[in-house]
């Protein structure tokens, strides 16, 4: 029996066409996703540094529940446990962004959190001394230090989401790794095709870290 096994440089480059179109898909759902989630991480990270006990108590919950489950049984939850209770269909693009969003919202609250917590009490001290109301001295003062200290994990977070939409190949999305799976259901060249597909991720992620460096650096001389 001959188990020898040959690398077919070709099933990469035919393969290609179709995983850009994952691709595509990826970006997508991974900018729509961390965006969305970056608004849900400010609310939620405010309400986890607020004195009401009633508000942090629920924030607390939320992070808890979402950092408590993987990703995928909440896209599956999202997906077909929405539509049995409220009786509406989701589209699988649209699950998997809120999935994305709320999972990435959660991670990203607790980054918030960590910043605005970092920044020296003294400054919100200073600001309210100068006679800024307490919503323009965490605006103008507190905010902006928070977002630059906080910048590193939140671009960490975004290539932890990019990389999860992988999961949401269980609900149908048409991202890079289940276009991947659809090519090597035809040629059956998994090597060569997942070989690709980890390619692609490669380069979306490297791509994203050399942006935010330069976003930093760009930070760190104003």
């Amino acid at each position: 029996m001959n188990n020898s096994f040959q690398f077919e440089w070709s099933a990469m480059t035919d393969a290609l066409p179709t995983l850009m179109q994952g691709v595509k898909f990826t970006l997508l759902i991974s900018l729509l996703g961390i965006l969305l989630g970056f608004l849900v991480g400010i609310v939620v990270g405010l309400a986890r540094v607020s004195s009401n006990k009633l508000i942090y108590s629920i924030a607390t919950i939320y992070v808890e529940v979402i950092r408590g489950t993987p990703l995928m049984v909440q896209a599956l939850w999202i997906y077909f446990a929405l539509p049995l209770i409220f009786g509406i269909r989701i589209d699988p693009l649209v699950a998997g962004v809120a999935t994305i969003a709320i999972n990435a919202g959660a991670y990203i609250s607790e980054i918030i959190r960590g910043a605005i917590q970092g920044v020296d009490k003294g400054q919100t001290e200073a600001g309210r001394s100068l006679g800024l109301s307490k919503f323009r001295t965490f605006l103008h003062i507190v905010w902006p230090q928070a977002f630059k200290s906080a910048l590193p994990s939140l671009g960490n977070q975004f290539i932890i989401s990019l990389k999860d939409t992988s999961l949401l190949t269980v609900i149908g999305v048409g991202e890079l790794t289940r276009q991947g799976t659809i090519v090597v259901s035809t040629n059956f060249r998994a090597v060569e095709v997942y070989t690709m597909v980890a390619l692609l991720y490669l380069v979306m992620t490297l791509s994203i870290s050399l942006l935010l460096r330069f976003m930093e650096r760009k930070m760190k001389t104003e």
